[in-house]
């Protein structure tokens, strides 16, 4: 999956990071890694045998995860139309130790 490297800068995802990418148009959930593309290019693309799966004008989300023993950050944007960033949400999740 290619994203643009404005929009993955935004909220720390690596190029070759594993990402979960949801369509909430269809339903399809698939596992991929993330390419870079050119820096405000506005460009999210299915690469490969995903790509019929998920088709232009669907909407997606796309999950990054992280392991960490402390509470962190998490971070969320939001982009419409030329996938141009919208709004920003950062927001601590509830951790519990069991």
């Amino acid at each position: 999956m290619g994203i643009d490297k404005a929009l993955i800068e935004k909220v720390n995802i690596l190029p070759g990071e594993k990402v979960l990418v949801v369509d909430n148009t269809n339903g399809v959930r698939l596992e991929t890694y993330i390419v870079e593309e050119k820096e405000n290019s506005g460009k999210i693309i299915i690469y490969g045998a995903a790509s019929r799966l998920i088709k232009k004008d669907d909407e997606i989300i796309i999950m990054g995860f992280e392991l960490s023993n402390k509470p962190i950050k998490a971070k969320s944007i939001f982009v419409l139309g030329f996938n141009n960033l919208t709004q920003r949400v950062y927001y601590t999740p509830i951790c519990k130790n069991y």
